[in-house]
């Protein structure tokens, strides 16, 4: 070959050669093979189809090179047992040291295969893979990142069969490779799906909630079914980054028993977990948190319905069993009594309130001074009760709180702000489970601030890692543990998630803080607005580099949410969201405070009106 050189593809997608090393694709819930017709090459997939199975095939006699590289990275993104036929393009040795199960890399699309270096000899080749780097999975714990560039290698050398030394009867076979699996994002999520593993806030009885990847169908390496996958995931215990807030009932070194691969409810939707001796001893009231953490953590699934759960000791004797019914006493929802109702600002500047899901708009304002026009408004936020809001006056000032629920008088403001324009006052508020949060964003005293109760008096709360950025706005999450913060920096503005540690001084006070700042929409631009809008998912307004504006769902892991994006609307500068599924999305566009009910387009709900919000 020399120093032949020659190009035979741009990723997968481009490879319109016909190889008889290609995947064939399977339709899930298919019972046989078709005898007859030709079998075509699968390319990268176009969508997240988890109805759509690939099944690798092995390399052909006399297989020229490129199609072993072709043929193993076909092979990676398929559901072959062990990853069988993936290790059958790679030498013994290759095939001994290679960890599917280690890591995985996603790109943005299937890694594309490049030429064989120049100047090698007949015995052996090596191909750069390349693409454009935007995630790793480790532990089943999605790492988004900034879209850089990935490189890898495939090395080739050829081989004698077992049976013969003969240069003529030599195959090709990959010596080195890449560590774990390189996929495309749409092969990744053809075989992964988001799952929210539920551990208790360190020192609450409520949950928190903590996404991770499982296969969808059944785990190669592991041969778990997505039941028995996800239950394992739980005994793993919660990422890295939420671990410092929340704990496990679960004793360590917890599992399933010994060769339980499958879990099935029964006709009763009752499934039976049975356990190793990790944890055959534990007492009914840890037993029922941890039955607990089962079933919130199975209902995220799709399918099948759990109802109730029943611990197992080895031996098979129940440990406790627990109904779904009191595992959702755990989760921290909103209390308010009315949780469609959506509040927002009127064109008078006062606080109003509409029932998002109503047919016919029936505009009202609240009780209390923020209805009355004493104190012109600009933003607000329900508490999670529904029974008290928080709002900044219009010109930034001032930060209030008072009931909505019955007539008062306005109190003296929690927070003032000296800043010397709208933009470098107060943020909108927001609430975590019982307290109030709020930015100053003066430039000569910017401040997280946080009110205990809702009454104050305000607390100084440190951020880790703003590297000078400031705080633009914000939303607590419904478990107290999370923040999401919309900072800005040399003109750019983006969303970040941060951990919020608790921890009691010598002289009993609560001191608060935010650490571990982690990027959670690496792919965009610029965001404009944010909101909550379940227990691992936001709902994002921005647009990515030399995009549009756009409004999409995703996980705080920074993962596209299955949910995805919604129908376009112009120029969006607020977003409402609920944990309900139900409930309408809200934002404010050139088109007025609008509403995104499930199956419909958006809707405008009143003229003129800003900062809509749901109780939190």
């Amino acid at each position: 070959m020399g120093a032949e050189r020659r190009r035979y593809g741009q990723g997968r997608a481009a490879r319109a050669f016909a190889l008889p090393t290609c995947a064939v694709v399977v339709l899930g819930g298919c019972a046989s093979m078709p005898d007859s017709g030709d079998v075509e090459q699968v390319k990268a997939t176009k969508g997240a189809d988890s109805q759509v199975r690939v099944l690798a095939v092995p390399p052909r006699d006399g297989a020229a090179p490129e199609e072993i590289v072709v043929g193993f990275l076909e092979a990676m993104t398929s559901d072959d047992p062990s990853f069988a036929t993936a290790r059958k393009y790679l030498t013994k040795r290759a095939a001994q040291e290679w960890k599917p199960e280690q890591l995985t890399t996603v790109l943005t699309e299937a890694p594309d295969a490049g030429l064989s270096e120049a100047g090698e000899g007949e015995e052996s080749r090596s191909y750069p893979l390349s693409g454009e780097l935007i995630a790793t999975v480790d532990r089943h714990a999605y790492q988004a990142a900034a879209p850089t560039q990935y490189s890898g290698t495939l090395r080739l050398v050829r081989q004698s069969g077992p049976e013969s030394k003969d240069s003529k009867d030599k195959e090709w076979r990959i010596d080195s490779a890449p560590q774990g699996l390189v996929l495309g994002e749409s092969d990744f999520l053809r075989n992964y799906g988001s799952v929210n593993r539920y551990y208790f806030a360190s020192g609450q009885q409520s949950v928190v909630a903590d996404p991770v990847y499982i296969r969808q169908r059944q785990d190669p390496v592991t041969r778990m079914d997505p039941v028995a996958q996800t239950v394992s995931a739980l005994f793993e215990g919660p990422t890295d980054w939420l671990r410092p807030v929340v704990g496990s009932p679960f004793p360590t070194g917890t599992a399933l028993k010994t060769g339980v691969t499958s879990l099935t409810p029964d006709d009763q939707n009752q499934l039976k977990v049975p356990l190793n001796d990790k944890a055959s001893n534990v007492g009914r009231m840890v037993c029922q948190k941890m039955a607990t953490q089962l079933l919130l953590t199975l209902r995220d699934l799709a399918s099948p319905r759990v109802d109730q759960v029943e611990l197992q000791r080895t031996d098979g004797s129940p440990l406790c069993v627990l109904s779904a019914d009191q595992a959702e006493a755990s989760v921290p929802v909103r209390a308010s009594a009315s949780p469609g109702n959506v509040y927002f600002v009127d064109a008078t500047g006062r606080m109003a309130v509409v029932g998002a899901d109503a047919k016919t708009v029936d505009k009202t304002t609240v009780r209390g001074p923020f209805g009355t026009g004493e104190v012109r408004l600009g933003t607000v936020a329900v508490a999670r009760n529904g029974q008290r809001a928080a709002a900044v006056s219009q010109d930034g000032q001032h930060l209030y709180a008072a009931s909505i629920m019955s007539d008062e008088e306005l109190a003296a403001p929690l927070v003032g702000s000296n800043g010397a324009k709208l933009a470098d006052r107060l943020s909108a508020p927001s609430w975590d489970r019982s307290d109030l949060w709020v930015a100053d964003r003066d430039p000569r005293r910017p401040r997280l601030l946080r009110l205990a109760g809702g009454e104050g008096p305000p607390q100084a709360v440190a951020v880790d890692g703003l590297d000078g950025a400031r705080i633009e706005s914000l939303r607590l999450s419904a478990d107290g543990v999370r923040i999401a913060l919309l900072l800005s920096k040399d003109g750019k503005s983006t969303l970040k998630i941060g951990r919020i540690e608790r921890r009691t001084t010598p002289e009993g006070v609560t001191a608060v803080s935010v650490v571990e700042l982690q990027s959670a929409a690496p792919r965009l631009d610029s965001v404009t607005a944010v909101s909550w809008a379940g227990p691992s998912r936001l709902v994002v307004v921005g647009k990515e580099a030399g995009g549009v504006q756009q409004v999409r769902y995703i996980q705080t892991d920074g993962s596209l949410s299955p949910a995805g994006g919604v129908p376009g609307l112009n120029k969006v500068s607020a977003v409402a969201a609920t944990e309900d599924d139900d409930q309408p999305l809200v934002a404010v566009s050139d088109d007025g405070l609008v509403r995104l009910a499930p199956s419909t387009n958006w809707q405008t709900m009143i003229d003129k009106g800003s900062s809509p919000v749901y109780p939190g």
